[in-house]
């Protein structure tokens, strides 16, 4: 008996998590991931209409005070589909799966992860606000200004983000990082469809030219 529970400990994982990882690339590799995992107060999904379904306007916010962000930082569209086990998520427009994070607030919106937090997960920024959109309904698409004055793209009055640990589109391997960050569904609430072992995120880049080389090992940075 102890031995077929080990066996299905070490199936459950790779079962749940993406196509062509293994269990390392989670951190705690020996937990099996299941719905029972413990993960941060309120990692469950939220019942529909628990929060606005737009941001509130920022009222100090002037498009002309609001700093401009570079085409190729800038989020411009947002796209509702499916990827492979964990089901319903939300991409960009480089196909990258974006998330949410628990010590965010979403009515009113706002953006606590700044400094290293937003190098290990990029803000979703935008300049007009308007993004393309398919998949996802316009009524629950929103903005907030960060700290740095940027605006950075809202769903459901969550503030959204890219991960520095997924290295291709489609991946989610910042699902339940930290026990905070989770993939978000189209609606705006937590995909649970999958939960791996709470993991560490990647280290922020030392530098630019180390952007695109974070380990995947995991950190001991608190985000």
């Amino acid at each position: 008996m102890v031995v077929g529970a080990a066996l299905a400990a070490v199936v459950a994982l790779p079962g749940c998590a993406p196509a062509g990882y293994n269990a390392a690339d989670y951190g705690n590799a020996a937990e099996p991931a299941s719905n029972d995992v413990a993960a941060s107060p309120g990692a469950t999904a939220e019942p529909e209409g628990t929060a606005e379904a737009t941001a509130p306007a920022d009222p100090a916010g002037g498009e002309a005070n609001t700093p401009e962000v570079s085409d190729e930082l800038a989020t411009t569209s947002l796209t509702g589909t499916k990827v492979p086990r964990m089901g319903k998520v939300v991409e960009d427009q480089d196909g990258f799966v974006l998330y949410r994070f628990d010590d965010d607030k979403d009515d009113p919106a706002k953006s606590n992860c700044n400094g290293d937090c937003a190098e290990v997960w990029p803000p979703a920024l935008t300049n007009d606000g308007e993004p393309k959109l398919k998949g996802v309904s316009a009524d629950l698409v929103g903005t907030v200004t960060r700290a740095d004055g940027t605006k950075q793209l809202t769903l459901k009055g969550w503030p959204l983000y890219r991960y520095l640990g997924d290295k291709k589109p489609g991946q989610w391997k910042g699902q339940n990082v930290g026990g905070k960050w989770f993939v978000i569904n189209p609606d705006g609430t937590k995909n649970l469809t999958c939960l791996p072992a709470i993991s560490k995120p990647v280290a922020p880049p030392a530098d630019d030219e180390a952007a695109g080389a974070a380990e995947d090992s995991g950190s001991d940075y608190s985000y």
